[in-house]
């Protein structure tokens, strides 16, 4: 009888643990983001695996500059773990979110209605944050992988164009890093990435050197970096 009941359950064990909404990974991060906190002093890389992918820390020189990136994270995955990040009321946040959206078969009015709802919790919950919202990176099939990422170049245009008016009408700071990215096809250069989707570390130096004016714009402390 002992066996038939420890059966059960360890079968409802597993049953709640397939029926997770994210990927393991996701909860691993998510919930580390939770012990590890905000504080007002930080600086927030908030986004997917191309956030995720980076030494921020080391790139800017400053122990403040945090990473909040999740490999394989969607603008609704973002939402429900924002509040790890609000709740410290961080200096500012820097979002890129949508490529895993449009894999998954989200529309991009699901995907603006999802960013927007972010900016909007982030600017009632913690409204002494600066908050620059990165546009999606361009996308290139050459390599023949994520192909269901790299089709997407059109619909990614189409939601850089409307966060870059949610960014008018909401106060927020818009950064366009798909046109630095982007070959003269519109095509994610094949100078910053080897698969089409994500950055080599020559990638994440142009995006250093884009944001860093407003990384450390009026933040005391921001050490030179020494990398070109």
């Amino acid at each position: 009888m002992k066996k038939i009941i420890l059966t059960a359950i360890l079968i409802i064990a597993c049953g709640v643990m397939h029926a997770q909404q994210y990927s393991t990974f996701w909860y691993q991060r998510a919930t580390l983001f939770e012990e590890l906190g905000t504080s007002s002093k930080d600086i927030v890389f908030l986004g997917n695996s191309i956030t995720n992918g980076c030494e921020w820390s080391e790139l800017f020189g400053d122990a403040r500059v945090k990473n909040r990136g999740i490999s394989g994270d969607t603008a609704q995955g973002v939402l429900d773990r924002i509040d790890a990040v609000v709740n410290g009321h961080p200096a500012k946040i820097f979002l890129m979110i949508g490529t895993n959206d449009l894999s998954q078969g989200y529309t991009v009015e699901q995907i603006v209605s999802n960013i927007t709802a972010i900016v909007e919790r982030v600017q009632s919950e913690s409204p002494e944050t600066r908050l620059y919202v990165q546009s999606v990176l361009p996308v290139n099939d050459c390599y023949g992988r994520f192909a269901g990422h790299t089709c997407k170049g059109p619909e990614i245009v189409e939601v850089n164009s409307r966060l870059k008016t949610l960014c008018e009408q909401r106060g927020c700071t818009y950064i366009d890093l798909h046109t630095p990215f982007a070959d003269s096809e519109g095509k994610l250069s094949t100078e910053y990435s080897n698969d089409g989707l994500h950055l080599t570390g020559k990638g994440y130096i142009i995006w250093r050197d884009i944001v860093k004016p407003y990384v450390c714009g009026k933040v005391r402390g921001c050490k030179k970096t020494k990398h070109r």
